[in-house]
């Protein structure tokens, strides 16, 4: 027999972006085959006047799917960002992480936010795992994307890339592999997960002639993470790995920055893939997407992404 169906909240995301647009797309979930209870974050208002522009149903007609009313500081536009709903856009967050610690809610799930917009306010803002991590008091949240059978981890994740090597070290490489062991067993049901680990320079280094962080940081921490049962192998060069007949071989790819992983993803999977948070006491997935400003407010905006991310979650939730 099956168990209740798994009430997940929503975040909506920046007010101006297309989040409300693919979080109202998202209230026909059960008909995309998202069999969950879904409780969206937003202003009220604003999704009302969204679904008018959009031509779509308010309130949604299904009842598994209701809107909590979070007010906006003040009234928004289609694709024109205002800084003063920097802190309504937190508060969702907020709200989303109260209600997922407390059990309220067994999964949350994001639409995207103008990180630049919440700078431009005067809030340090790096991203929403970096955000939602610190509020978790966790250190190292491993930022996960999945499309299909193909998922790619990050080592680093929001840094320039003069800054990677030096946060590369041991210890930061211990902790990530010990939770993608432990999250891709329980989270994704990996009974013996299969982890690639990518070098960081060209061809991983050429033996030392290209860079030594292969040798003396990479190499040692997929040794030390063998002798405790976790099946990494590595470093690999990141030209060779991402190819299909190697990825066969590989349940994750850890790559060690931003733009050496996540460009093969999207390639593979744009519009479909999900950014997962791992390390964290909650279950959060995401879109893999901006918030295309341009096309808020047109009909032009895809929900694949956040259906995708409402599926994934509801399927992580239901192995929690």
């Amino acid at each position: 027999m099956a168990g209740p169906r798994p009430r997940l909240v929503l975040t909506s995301g920046e007010p101006a972006g297309i989040g409300p647009d693919i979080c109202l797309q998202s209230a026909l979930a059960p008909a995309a085959g998202v069999d969950c209870e879904i409780v969206c974050l937003a202003d009220a208002t604003l999704l009302a006047a969204r679904a008018r522009q959009l031509g779509l149903p308010f309130p949604p007609p299904d009842a598994r799917f209701r809107v909590e009313h979070i007010p906006l500081a003040v009234p928004t536009a289609a694709g024109r960002p205002d800084p003063r709903n920097a802190r309504y856009v937190l508060a969702l967050l907020d709200r989303a992480l109260a209600g997922c610690r407390r059990g309220e809610f067994a999964a949350m799930v994001t639409a995207p936010v103008q990180k630049s917009v919440i700078n431009d306010a005067g809030i340090a803002f790096t991203g929403h795992t970096e955000y939602l991590a610190a509020a978790c008091g966790v250190s190292h949240p491993v930022m996960l994307l999945a499309a299909g059978n193909l998922r790619v981890a990050l080592a680093t994740t929001h840094l320039p890339l003069r800054a990677v090597g030096d946060a590369i070290t041991g210890q930061l490489l211990d902790t990530i592999l010990d939770i993608l062991q432990r999250d891709l067993v329980a989270r994704f049901g990996l009974a013996r997960p299969r982890i690639g680990v990518c070098g960081l320079n060209p061809h991983a280094g050429e033996s030392g002639h290209l860079g030594r962080e292969e040798l003396e940081v990479i190499g040692p921490a997929i040794q030390r993470a063998r002798t405790r049962g976790i099946e990494a192998s590595g470093p690999w060069p990141a030209d060779t790995i991402f190819t299909p007949r190697q990825l066969a071989h590989f349940d994750v790819v850890l790559a060690m920055f931003h733009d050496q992983g996540l460009p093969v993803l999207k390639h593979a999977g744009f519009g479909e893939a999900v950014n997962v948070t791992l390390g964290l006491p909650v279950i959060r997935t995401s879109v893999d997407h901006g918030t295309a400003l341009d096309l808020a407010g047109t009909g032009r905006a895809d929900a694949g992404s956040l259906l995708a991310a409402l599926r994934l979650a509801a399927e992580i939730a239901a192995r929690a």
